[in-house]
């Protein structure tokens, strides 16, 4: 199918439009094999951050509020973290030094893997 002629759906009385607010995910996740590499719970902490995230890409969503979000327990998302961190996915900054919580930053997807 093309964009001038496009496949029915299969719920045409449902068709999504952009709410008010919204997050926003880069297409690249996708079609350069991000998500693959990301693994279950790093993305869905990414996409729990995207959605909860300012215009500036900053959330304030604590580890613990994650893990009650998505139903998983805090190890798990501390490992997803650790690895968002590796592959500078995301940043992170302490409200003051030594804290577990603080801003979480989405950052650009890196242009080269």
């Amino acid at each position: 199918m093309s964009a001038r002629n496009p496949a029915p759906l299969p719920r045409p009385d449902r068709i999504r439009s952009t709410p008010r607010s919204f997050g926003w995910l880069d297409v690249r996740l996708l079609n350069d094999d991000w998500l693959a590499r990301l693994g279950p719970d790093p993305t869905a902490v990414l996409c729990l951050l995207a959605l909860a995230a300012d215009r500036r890409g900053a959330s304030y969503y604590g580890r613990g509020r994650m893990a009650e979000r998505l139903g998983l327990d805090g190890h798990r998302v501390d490992a997803a973290l650790d690895r968002l961190r590796a592959l500078e996915l995301v940043a992170f900054s302490p409200w003051r030094p030594g804290l577990p919580d603080g801003v979480w930053q989405l950052l650009p997807l890196p242009n080269s893997r």
